[in-house]
This record gives structure tokens, sequence and C-alpha cells, in this order.
């Protein structure tokens, strides 16, 4: 096996579309992939060039300078291999090596391979292993809520202005049974609001102390939100994070399992995490990026929270797994205004948005995420380390961490009134009636903010993960849900700056010059999106 090698400061190109503003016609719906030239420092997960599998360089260099040190790290298994296979090669070495407090950690499901702590010289060992494909850290993960000033509008208002209120039809409630919301998070305390509709809790995760239901907070806070904007779906809680809100990235993984395993018998068709890694990475290697990919294609549309890491003015991009990943809806918080409409809407001073370590624009879409008011236990950490904070049994609180569910609950009721719809289609009837944010800094909220109501009326969504779909292959493990090819994916991009340009087969791009167009200034109104089929009602409404 060749070794692989990361963007190396090569350009990448890149898709995200949005619809025409102004007062185009209902069948008007503006479609854009851009695509643009972009070098990428890479340093911080550079692959390297002397070993058959992908690790981490941060990794390799202290593996080297300490092989007797412990890492906590996730192997994943070549294309073909099995997890069983992966755990073998691993304890084949704890079994030689002696080392107190090295072993198997964990096993997974949604991704070939395994957690384990391992020392330096067993990490290198695995790295030369034909079998093996990659070897990163368990980083541990944080959930992206920040603090905020007092709100100026209502609770109310983020469910108009995100045409959520009186969105699913009273008709389209029999045509098939609740979905449910999988809040990965840090568990959720059953409340009034939802307490009926939560109905499962698993504890996932490794550290402590974790208290019963929800010690941080955080996950009641997300799941009020997410149940709010669902009123209907039901709400499983996988508790990931311990009462301090961190979490390890295995843990994650082991959620994404969990959802895997029990989509069917909870009819789980969308997963919430509001959460990241704590470095950054490609999608193409990333175990946790693997995992959600593995759901997105099983038929479970995942949200993320693009992160709250911006600082200063334009884009911080978006390194940082699961919210990286091309396939999934990553989502970045929007200041509502005091205006109806989206007029005087903008994007959060802090909320990441611009280019992921391999080229793509994130986020897809923006959502109410500032100055929200939400559920939180009382005896929370979050609660007790932001007491002024606490109003009359709720909390206000910012971040996308609080974005991601609105958008979640909004793809929860399309699953309700399109009950045949992928993740693929969810996303493009969400992506192609989103509002702009005239305010917001460009593309700092993708293609806009939701517009629940108007996604609703999409009878033939745009599938903006097309470009992506043709390195889709048969699971070489023999599983039942396709894998992306990675390897052929990187080939292909480097060797085709337009290896995207066909993904839109009725998207004109007469007038669009694919080989010079740069990110910061690139023009999106001059693609049509002719075949948009819209209900009669307008969407522009």
């Amino acid at each position: 096996m060749a070794a692989r090698s990361g963007n190396g400061g090569q350009s990448r190109r890149s898709a995200l579309w949005r619809r025409r503003g102004g007062d185009a016609p209902r069948l008007a719906a503006l479609l854009v992939l851009a695509t643009a030239a972009l070098t990428v420092p890479l340093t911080a997960i550079a692959d390297n060039h002397d070993r058959d599998a992908y690790v981490e360089s941060s990794l390799l260099a202290n593996a080297r300078r300490n092989p007797s040190a412990l890492f906590r790290v996730i192997v994943q298994g070549d294309d073909g291999a099995d997890t069983a296979s992966v755990a073998g090669e691993v304890t084949s070495r704890l079994d030689d090596n002696g080392t107190s407090g090295d072993r198997l950690t964990g096993r997974f499901a949604s991704i070939t391979g395994v957690a384990a702590t391992l020392t330096g010289k067993q990490v290198l060992e695995l790295a030369g292993d034909g079998s093996i494909e990659a070897i990163t850290r368990d980083v541990r993960m944080a959930p992206a809520a920040t603090t905020e000033e007092q709100p100026t509008l209502s609770p109310a208002t983020w469910l108009e202005e995100t045409g959520i209120v009186a969105t699913i039809p009273a008709t389209l409630f029999s045509r098939s049974a609740p979905p449910a919301i999988a809040i990965v998070d840090s568990g959720v305390e059953p409340r009034a609001l939802y307490e009926r509709r939560l109905v499962a809790q698993v504890n996932l995760t490794q550290l402590s102390p974790n208290s019963a239901g929800d010690g941080r907070g955080h996950g009641t806070f997300v799941a009020g939100l997410a149940a709010s904007a669902a009123p209907s779906a039901r709400l499983i809680s996988l508790d990931v994070m311990d009462d301090a809100g961190k979490a390890m990235t295995s843990d994650v993984i082991a959620a994404a399992d969990w959802i895997l395993a029990n989509k069917e018998r909870y009819r789980i068709r969308v997963a919430n995490f509001s959460l990241h890694a704590a470095r950054p990475s490609s999608f193409r290697t990333d175990p946790l990026n693997r995992a959600v990919e593995r759901l997105w294609n099983g038929g479970v549309v995942v949200v993320a929270s693009a992160g709250n890491y911006r600082t200063g003015a334009g884009p911080s991009g978006v390194p940082l797994s699961p919210a990286n990943d091309p396939f999934v809806i990553t989502v970045g918080a929007a200041d509502l205004g005091l205006r109806p409409g989206g007029a005087d809407d903008f994007n959060a001073p802090w909320s990441a948005y611009g280019r992921t370590s391999d080229g793509f624009l994130k986020p897809e879409l923006g959502a109410p995420g500032r100055k929200l008011l939400g559920l939180a236990p009382a005896a929370s950490t979050m609660a007790l380390e932001h007491p002024e904070r606490v109003v009359g049994g709720l909390m206000r609180m910012s971040g996308t961490s609080f974005a991601a569910p609105i958008v979640a609950g909004a793809a929860a009721q399309l699953s309700i009134a399109h009950p045949d719809w992928t993740p693929d289609d969810v996303k493009g009837a969400l992506m192609v009636t989103a509002r702009p944010a005239q305010l917001a800094d460009r593309y700092s909220l993708g293609a806009g903010l939701i517009d629940a109501r108007a996604a609703i009326r999409v009878t033939r969504p745009p599938n903006p993960n097309r470009a992506l779909l043709r390195f889709l292959i048969d699971d070489p493990a023999g599983g039942p849900v396709p894998v992306f090819d990675a390897a052929s994916w990187d080939s292909a991009s480097r060797s085709d700056a337009s290896w995207d340009s066909a993904s839109w087969a009725d998207a004109s791009w007469a007038d669009a010059s694919r080989a010079d167009v740069s990110w910061a200034d690139a023009s999106w109104a001059d693609a049509s999106w002719a075949d948009a089929s819209w209900t009669d009602a307008s969407w522009a409404d």
C-alpha cells in the first residue's frame, strides 16, 4: 500500500450553492456550485510519507521521541478489512509488548476500526502494517456553546423567523410514524416539554464525573430546541460528555454505532452533533468523519454545529470534525435582528465559517444561535457556572451548538412530510429555500437562514452532494451501506480542478470561469436551476 500524502499545499475545489435573491419567479430558484482554487496549509494534519498508514504528524513525531509512552488512538483498517481483523492486529502487539496500560478499549461498527491505548513503539509498528489504513489520536471533543448578553428577542421569535411555526399540515401527520432525533451530547434530563417523547437514554461516556441524566446541561438545552422545532418528533439521548462538557472521539463514534444499529427500531432519521474535535483533520482519514458518513449513507440526516472559534474579521476555516465533512449539514449561528424577514440578521461574530482542510466551503446553512432561551437542569454545571444566565427556570445561551438542533428539528419535519426523501434531498430542500441574511459576511451562513415553511413545499429537491456520489462504492468489508472512496476522490480532485463541474446536469454555467474564480470574490448570480419543482404555493412569501 503506497504512502498517502495530505494536500501538501495543493489547491482544492469546492461546492456550495445558493438561491437567487430579488423577485425571481418561483421556478427560477438559484443553484450555484462554486469551485475555487485554494491553497490550504496542512502542517497540523500532514500525512507521514515514510509509513504505509496515515498517521497524524504530531502523533508520529511523539511516538518516535517517546516509544514507551502511552497514546490513546483510533486504529482504522484498510479497504476490505473488518473490525475483528483490526482488533487482532492491535491485540497481537499488546500481547508481545507487555507494557502495563496498553489495551484495546473499544470496537466500532460505523467504521472499520478500534480504540486502543498504545505505546509509541506499537503505533510505529502498526503504521507499517499493510492492513492498517490510519492511526489518529482519540482526542477530546467539546460542545460548541458560549454565553451572551441579555436577549433582545422573545423566545418564540426564532420559530417564526425560521418558518417552523405551523410547518407541517395536520393532514400529513398520519402518513408515517413520528421520526426520532438522536441527540449526541451530554445527556438529556426529562422535562415537561418533551418527557413523553424521550424514548431512549444511553450512557456512552468513558469520562467522569458523569451525573445521571444531564450533569452538564448542554444536551438538555439542545434537546429542548430540537423538540420545539419538531413538535411531533421523538428524542433519543446519547450521553457522550462528562459534567465538564468533554467527550472522547471514540465515545462519539460509539454513539454513531448505536444509531446505526437502532435506527430502524426507533425510526431515527436525524442525528444532531453539537460538538467538535480539538484538532484539525481531513475527512479522508478522520474516523469520526467516516462514522457520520456511514450514518448519512445509511439514511440518517446528520446535522453538525460549525463551532464558535472564529475571532476577528474574515473566515476562520472549519477544519474540525464532524463539521468539516462535505456530506453532512453544517450549521452556523445567526444573530436575529428586530425586523422580520431577515433584513437585519447577521452572522454571530464567533460563528466559524470558511474552508475545511480539504477545501469545502462550510457551513451550508445558518439558523438562530445567539441570545436563545432554553431548558437546563438547575443543578447542571452549565447553570451553576453562569447563574446570571438563569431566568425563571430557563437559561440564555448562544452558540452554533444551539443553531444546529433548530435545523435538526426542521429536518425531522421534512422527513414527516416527505418520508421517501434521502438525507441528500433534505439537505437540498433546506439549502435551495434558504433566505439570505443581508448583513451577514459572505459565506458565513452558507446558503442562508433556513426557511422550513418554504422547504416543505419543494417537491423535487436538488442534490448538493451529487458531485461526491460517484466516489461512493460498495463496502469492501461487505457491509450494506456504501462507503466513500477517499483515495479515488483525492486522485480526481488533484488531477482535475473541475472534478465537480458536472455535478449539476441542469445548471447553466455559460459564463462561469472555473479556472480562475476566487472564493473570496466569486459571483453567486450566474447559474440557474431550471428544473427545481415547487408546489403552486409561492415559496417566497
